[in-house]
């Protein structure tokens, strides 16, 4: 792989670690509001045993990662692993050592809404660049390995489970916030992940398929495909246009085609996930 893509991912996996140690140290954590992770069982435990919840990530994602390697192998990512301990000394860091401001003792929901917003930004970013901050996806994937159950499902369980021992732990009240927590970051999550990767497909029918095509790769930096194609009335034989780009770019091609192919037919739908160059690398897939 070409080592500024390389670079690039780590330097955005790591701006999403650091937005996601912000939202948990300065809304989460200090109301108690255990949004499943390693991180929300590390603010469990905490309460049970006053140890900064920095340390117990350290403890938890170290045990997770042995066990791990006991049972499944070296499974992981070498970005997976920096982000995982990244995070870990992060939420250490802004908790004890550079005091971060942390909104605490007014109203819960603001806290849930905030910290989440942050979290999930982060953790999108982290996403896209193909890792993950560890913890409860470690036992996730252990579960998905050993029992053929479904990743995402197994992952929404244990963040369930954590958020009731939240509530034993902190009280009832606390632990609602935690499990509504839980659910909007898992929503949050998927829309901003789905802003960042959308694609859109667009297919063109023109006279001047030449000039698009032209404005496409010289003008937009986009790859584009002719598709050989029968008009079913008139059985003229004819090219249609095959281009995939980002959507902030659509406006620019659709102003273009306005401009020199009013006749022009245009279709564009949504592509969820596209793969290659000029987009998610292929290795990334799922």
């Amino acid at each position: 792989m070409n080592k500024t893509l390389i670079l690039r991912e780590y330097i955005f996996a790591t701006v999403g670690v650091i937005i996601t140690a912000i939202g948990l140290v300065a809304f989460l954590i200090p109301n108690n509001i255990a949004a499943g992770g390693a991180s929300g069982l590390a603010m469990v435990l905490n309460g049970l045993l006053k140890l900064p919840v920095g340390v117990w990530m350290y403890i938890i994602n170290g045990v997770l990662f042995l066990i791990a390697f006991i049972t499944i192998g070296f499974d992981f990512s070498a970005k997976t692993i920096y982000c995982t301990f990244l995070i870990t000394f992060c939420v250490d860091l802004f908790d004890r050592f550079i005091k971060i401001p942390k909104y605490v003792a007014g109203d819960m929901m603001l806290a849930v809404f905030f910290g989440d917003v942050l979290t999930a930004i982060g953790m999108a970013i982290t996403f896209t660049q193909n890792a993950s901050t560890g913890g409860t996806d470690i036992i996730a994937r252990i579960f998905n390995r050993y029992f053929a159950s479904s990743m995402g499902t197994t992952l929404l369980l244990i963040d369930f489970v954590i958020g009731l021992f939240a509530g034993f732990t902190f009280g009832a009240k606390t632990g609602m916030y935690a499990i509504l927590a839980i659910v909007i970051n898992g929503m949050t999550i998927d829309f901003v992940m789905k802003g960042i990767e959308t694609s859109t497909q667009v297919i063109v029918i023109s006279k001047k398929n030449d000039q698009i095509a032209d404005f496409v790769l010289h003008q937009l930096k986009r790859g584009a495909t002719y598709l050989n194609a029968q008009g079913a009335y008139t059985r003229q034989d004819k090219k249609m246009l095959l281009i995939v780009l980002r959507r902030r770019e659509l406006g620019e091609l659709i102003s273009f085609i306005k401009k020199t192919d009013k006749s022009a037919f245009i279709i564009v739908s949504e592509a969820r996930y596209t793969f290659g160059e000029g987009f998610q690398n292929i290795n990334n897939a799922f």
